[in-house]
């Protein structure tokens, strides 16, 4: 693909560069090569952006770089994902049914649908057009799922779950497994209660291998339109994820966690059951939830604080034995 075309479907800038350079594929900055394009956005990787042997950087408008072949794009980061698509030929599933395939002929399946080996479809399903299940995936009786879910190996959607359109779910993946409900009973034994509420995915909702969104008891567990769900991620029976929201790896909801629009919370961040989370909060990584946050904050630690605070604490922490050295000594000097 020659430069131009590629600047002209990133909707990007060429500067200081033939228009007529042969694009073969894309790069890291460290690993690319001539024929490649790579990206950079933070300033500080400047040197690296005029040492690459990249054939073109993607650049945002305003990055400091002269002397090389740059494409200023207004969201970098976004150029290089949609360069990427450009180029990454991704495998191709041919519509029909395996043999191996066990699809209950009470099922409806829409059009153009790839159904691979061993997949169990149950009776009352519902699947849209253009849908792609790969071998080992199963869906429970009565779930409704729209046009062209994506569901790899050995994903789960269980009974009575709706999908929206657009849905992809990674390897591993369970949609409506029982949530963790249990209530004593006079003995003083566990006894489970019946998780008879759905989980309900939206449009455009990505869920990554091996995560878990549980059924609620009662009520649905919702995930809303453009939620993605990182590897690991466990939503509790009961909760609600908001539009565009992400949950990054192994973060953990406890039942009923309200989570509003534009959320992230990153790596191993847990909230405790029946909190609301503000629309725009971010948590930083292994952060602890389990107070309600206001809208647009950013919290760290556990408790929960805003990260401002936290991080002068953190620096505070690592003073802690100078600090407890110097009160003992001064608790010993005699009183003037």
């Amino acid at each position: 693909m020659k430069l131009s075309k590629l600047a002209q479907s990133l909707h990007a800038r060429i500067e200081n560069g033939a228009s007529d350079t042969e694009i073969t594929g894309v790069a890291g900055i460290e690993e690319a090569g001539p024929g490649q394009v790579t990206f950079v956005a933070n300033p500080k990787y400047a040197a690296a952006a005029r040492t690459t042997a990249a054939s073109a950087v993607i650049v945002s408008e305003d990055f400091p770089i002269e002397t090389r072949t740059v494409l200023r794009s207004k969201n970098p980061y976004f150029a290089f994902a949609r360069a990427i698509e450009l180029f990454y030929q991704a495998p191709g599933y041919a519509p029909g049914i395996h043999p191996t395939a066990v699809v209950h002929p009470s099922a409806k399946i829409g059009v153009n649908a790839h159904i691979g080996p061993y997949v169990v479809i149950d009776r009352d399903v519902i699947l849209g057009n253009n849908a792609t299940l790969l071998a080992h995936v199963v869906i429970y009786q009565g779930a409704r799922i729209g046009d062209n879910f994506f569901g790899h190996a050995h994903a789960v959607v269980r009974e009575h779950c709706r999908l929206g359109n657009n849905v992809i779910l990674q390897n591993g993946v369970i949609i409506g497994a029982d949530g963790f409900g249990f209530a004593k009973d006079d003995a003083g034994q566990w006894h489970k209660i019946v998780q008879s509420g759905p989980a309900v995915l939206g449009d455009n909702v990505e869920v990554q291998a091996n995560a878990c969104v549980d059924r609620a008891s009662v009520g649905e567990t919702k995930i809303a339109n453009g939620a993605k769900i990182d590897n690991l991620v466990q939503v509790g029976h009961g909760s609600r994820v908001g539009e565009n929201s992400l949950l990054c790896a192994q973060a953990g909801l406890a039942g009923s966690t309200d989570i509003g629009k534009n959320v992230i919370l990153a790596g191993q961040v847990g909230v405790a059951g029946h909190c609301r989370i503000g629309d725009g909060v971010i948590a930083t990584a292994q952060t602890g939830i389990p107070n309600d946050v206001p809208a647009g904050s950013i919290v760290s630690g556990y408790p929960a604080i805003d990260n401002k605070l936290w991080l002068r604490c953190s620096a505070a922490f690592h003073r802690l034995p100078e600090l407890v050295k110097a009160v003992r000594a001064r608790a010993k000097t005699p009183a003037e």
